[in-house]
């Protein structure tokens, strides 16, 4: 029996493992969870509440994707994804200050305009909800993901301050060859998704436009099908872009 692997459909870190689990030639099967009722599944099966969650087929079980990265590592050694202390910690920087930044603005985006999660479902396993419910049942679950995940109106407005600075240091890694080779490395798998979907969100897509972070974003994932309009927080809460220079 393959590796059984539990995801949420559009989530980052799960989008990290799968990519991880295709170049190592890993054969799996895949679980979608609907959010944010996977945690009543998680919990139980792993003993926290979040994805990704993987059951390998000699029964080990791993939860979260730095773990899982290096249990695959562990028993597919090649290709490899480390090699040296510069990876390994853009991989944790991209899983512990990145990966939050794109839920927490995410999530008050759907909940300002939850049209724009009917799009988010496509190629997902399940049958996609029609819009109609998608908008009844948005209120309750914008909600509960804001409170799971920390996503205030205060924290959007510092991530979306702190973007530029954060862009900057994923530019500087890709300039010192740290991320954006030839072959993904853990750090690549970490930080690309976060970049992918952060750039789905209209008031954050400028913020990325341009940048050599834009093209990692896209370098060995395909764009994702959903978006969110520009115009859904406030002006004075984004950051200011650099004047054009003729």
């Amino acid at each position: 029996m393959p590796a059984k692997l539990y995801v949420v459909h559009g989530s980052h870190p799960c989008d990290t493992v799968a990519k991880a689990l295709e170049l190592k030639g890993i054969a799996y099967k895949r679980i979608e969870l609907p959010p944010p009722s996977h945690a009543l599944v998680m919990r139980p099966l792993f003993g926290g509440r979040t994805v990704p969650g993987i059951r390998f087929e000699d029964g080990t079980k791993v939860q979260g994707s730095r773990a899982i990265l290096r249990e695959l590592e562990r028993r597919v050694p090649e290709p490899p994804l480390y090699g040296g202390p510069e990876v390994d910690e853009a991989e944790r920087w991209g899983d512990e200050v990145l990966q939050p930044v794109a839920r927490r603005l995410l999530w008050p985006s759907f909940q300002r305009h939850p049209e724009a999660m009917h799009a988010y479902q496509e190629g997902q396993r399940g049958p996609k909800l029609p819009l109609p419910v998608i908008k009844a049942a948005a209120p309750v679950i914008t909600r509960v993901e804001r409170r799971m995940n920390a996503a205030t109106d205060a924290a959007a407005r510092a991530d979306l301050q702190a973007l530029p600075g954060l862009l900057d240091k994923i530019d500087a890694w890709i300039a010192a060859g740290v991320l954006g080779g030839a072959q993904p490395n853990a750090a690549d798998l970490q930080i690309a998704p976060t970049l992918r979907l952060l750039h789905t969100i209209g008031d954050v897509r400028p913020l990325i436009a341009g940048r050599p972070a834009e093209e990692l974003a896209f370098r060995y994932f395909d764009r994702l099908p959903g978006e969110t309009p520009a115009g859904l927080f406030p002006a004075e809460w984004l950051p200011a872009q650099p004047a054009v220079t003729a």
